[in-house]
């Protein structure tokens, strides 16, 4: 299998997951969820969560995107929303660097 290395920008809305635990996600949007979708099966690590590179702003972190009604989400650390002084409702433009 050779090395799988797909490098996406996008933007969209910060929401609000009121869980257990509460967290912070960006929703991938289709075009880009699609090109996500394609290699996916090269780089998932099981309930299909994707190991991902990425940037907002200035600041940079690995984290995984999750699987939800067949797009994917980027979780934001408190430690990336407070760097970039970031909340729910604010649209960001985010860069993923998968592989």
């Amino acid at each position: 299998m050779g090395d799988v290395q797909l490098d996406l920008q996008f933007s969209g809305d910060i929401w609000h997951w009121r869980g257990p635990a509460p967290f912070f996600f960006v929703t991938v949007p289709e075009e880009e969820s699609a090109q996500l979708h394609e290699v996916a099966g090269a780089v998932t690590y099981g309930w299909g969560m994707l190991p991902v590179r990425a940037r907002i702003g200035s600041t940079g972190w690995k984290t995984s995107l999750w699987p939800k009604d067949g797009l994917y989400v980027l979780p934001l650390k408190v430690a990336v929303r407070r760097a970039e002084q970031l909340d729910e409702g604010d649209v960001v433009t985010a860069q993923l660097l998968l592989g």
